[in-house]
């Protein structure tokens, strides 16, 4: 492997990917409004695996304050309704038959602080995800000087722009989490 194949983009890819994920988990985080991604993150145990809910139901918003949830198998309704309430997004079901309806309750401020934390336990995962891939990125590098298939000088400029695609990287992560913090504490 070369400074020629030394892939920054890779790298910049898989850092994009902890964003991405980011970006998923925080619309999953509700504020006072329903929204069908809400129910993006939860995962189903269906057919002996974990399902997203969406392979497994329609999810529609009737009303700003409500979800509704159809279930298209019956025999998969009671795991629907556990794998809802097992999320921790505070949403009990209501079921009749195949639909679960799911009030978006008013959020307090303790649910909205709560909500902060999650939104920053979240955040930092992502910015250990990214710190991972930086790190993936300079053994690389050091390897490749090491076995002199690279230069000190390529390294150095390498491993400088590992830097800057870290930190830009979690600027975009803090700003993520800065504008989903807003949103969770606008009343």
């Amino acid at each position: 492997m070369s400074a020629g194949n030394f892939d920054i983009n890779e790298l910049k890819r898989r850092m994009h990917g902890a964003t991405q994920s980011l970006k998923h988990e925080l619309g999953g985080l509700r504020t006072g409004r329903a929204a069908a991604s809400m129910l993006e993150p939860v995962q189903v145990e269906a057919y002996g695996s974990h399902m997203p809910l969406n392979q497994l139901a329609t999810v529609s918003v009737p009303e700003p304050r409500l979800l509704s949830v159809q279930v298209w198998d019956k025999s998969m309704v009671k795991a629907v309704e556990k794998a809802i309430i097992d999320s921790n997004l505070g949403l009990s079901p209501a079921t009749e038959g195949q639909v679960l309806r799911l009030r978006i309750p008013e959020l307090n401020q303790e649910r909205r602080k709560e909500l902060v934390k999650v939104a920053h336990k979240y955040a930092e995962a992502a910015r250990v995800a990214v710190r991972h891939v930086r790190r993936d990125g300079l053994d690389i590098l050091k390897k490749l000087e090491k076995s002199h298939e690279m230069s000190e000088d390529d390294q150095e400029r390498l491993a400088n722009d590992v830097q800057k695609a870290t930190d830009s990287t979690i600027s975009e992560i803090d700003q993520l989490l800065a504008t989903k913090e807003k949103e969770i504490l606008t009343v």
